[in-house]
């Protein structure tokens, strides 16, 4: 019987790993599915993990204040060959562009473990963007002996930098197969807002690169665009990071038709996200995430590196110019036939059955 390590840390990477633990389970005459948590951020990592029923056997709680990717990769370094030189898998799954995804992958390559990349190849080509995640995905692609790669586009990326064709393989996004487990549920949402506006903007920002004067811009923006769009009302679930927690609030308290709301479960996120009529993010998944159920997403960087969608026509990027968010956000509002452009794109992420082709790779060739 095989021994598969699966090993996350984060919200994200618990959305976009359910689905494959879960399709583990199905298989428990040929894979023993063993689940290492690593905690990176404790509090949104356990509602994901609660939402899919997954049950880590391996708890690290490695989770400190105000830690730093320094920090955190020296725990996790030690904690984490602990884990692998106990567990003895055959194969240590990881997924997407975290400090514990490449940490997970290093420490399996000290021990000489096959190592099962989740949503490889996203790349922007800047070192520092977004950071560390960049550097940490092309670290793993290196090391990893299967590329799990979501689109071609990402394919082609990997290609491009040298990886081994035969590590390369096609699969969709996991996240498409978490946002259909999940927004099929008979579920009625309710945050305490009235959610009555016939606009509502969903915010999601949070990415390092934008600390500081970036993320005062993007502040300024959404309280200009409520101030001149008295039909729009602003949904933020803001994240638990003080750097952005301190502009966000000192900014956009008491603004009306802003709210500002503690970060959401999986489930009532999802179900914001479909309630919409357009999303602001800096954020990966979503990116992902929204083009699947219809909503336009303008993004709030320098570059994105997930292009697919882009090219779809689903997302655009923005920049954080105040002008520019504020003027591309009146775009939509207003002109219906370049909303409808977005909305009805197709998107370019899979068809929901990612975690399944993934699954039976490994069994297929690691038997």
């Amino acid at each position: 019987m095989m021994r598969i390590l699966s090993i996350f840390g984060t919200r994200p990477e618990a959305i976009k790993m359910a689905p494959v633990v879960k399709e583990l389970e199905k298989y428990p005459g040929r894979i023993r599915s063993i689940v290492c948590v690593t905690a990176q951020h404790r509090q949104m990592l356990d509602q994901v993990l609660s939402l899919f029923d997954v049950n880590p056997d391996i708890d690290l709680n490695l989770m400190e204040e105000n830690q730093t990717p320094a920090s955190l990769t020296a725990n996790a370094i030690t904690s984490l060959t602990e884990v692998i030189t106990q567990v003895k898998p055959d194969l240590v799954l990881m997924q997407g562009d975290t400090t514990t995804a490449m940490v997970a992958a290093l420490a399996s390559f000290y021990q000489k473990i096959p190592v099962g990349h989740v949503e490889a190849g996203l790349r922007t080509r800047h070192r520092y963007s977004p950071f560390p995640e960049e550097i940490n995905r092309r670290i793993i692609s290196v090391l990893a002996t299967y590329n799990f790669a979501p689109t071609q586009t990402a394919v082609n990326a990997l290609l491009s930098e040298g990886i081994p064709e035969e590590s390369i393989y096609l699969t969709g996004n996991t996240v498409v197969d978490a946002l259909l487990m999940t927004v099929k549920r008979d579920y009625h949402l309710d945050l305490g807002l009235s959610l009555n506006s016939t606009k509502l903007i969903l915010v999601t920002a949070h990415r390092r690169e934008n600390f500081g004067r970036p993320f005062e811009n993007i502040c300024a923006a959404l309280r200009e665009i409520a101030r001149r769009n008295p039909e729009v009302e602003i949904v933020y679930p803001v994240h638990l990071n003080p750097n952005v927690q301190e502009p966000v609030y000192r900014i956009l308290s008491n603004q009306d038709r802003i709210c500002l709301i503690a970060p959401l479960e999986y489930e009532k996120f999802v179900h914001l996200i479909n309630c919409s009529y357009l999303i602001l993010t800096d954020s990966g998944g979503i990116q992902e995430e929204a083009p699947v159920l219809g909503k336009p997403v303008l993004v709030m960087r320098r570059e994105t590196e997930r292009p697919e969608a882009v090219e779809a026509g689903a997302v655009k990027v923005v920049g954080t110019d105040s002008e520019l968010i504020i003027a591309e956000t009146e775009r939509l509002l207003y002109d219906r036939e370049e909303y409808n452009k977005m909305s009805r794109a197709i998107s370019p992420y899979g068809d929901g059955h990612a975690a399944e082709r993934i699954v039976q790779i490994i069994m297929n060739t690691l038997a």
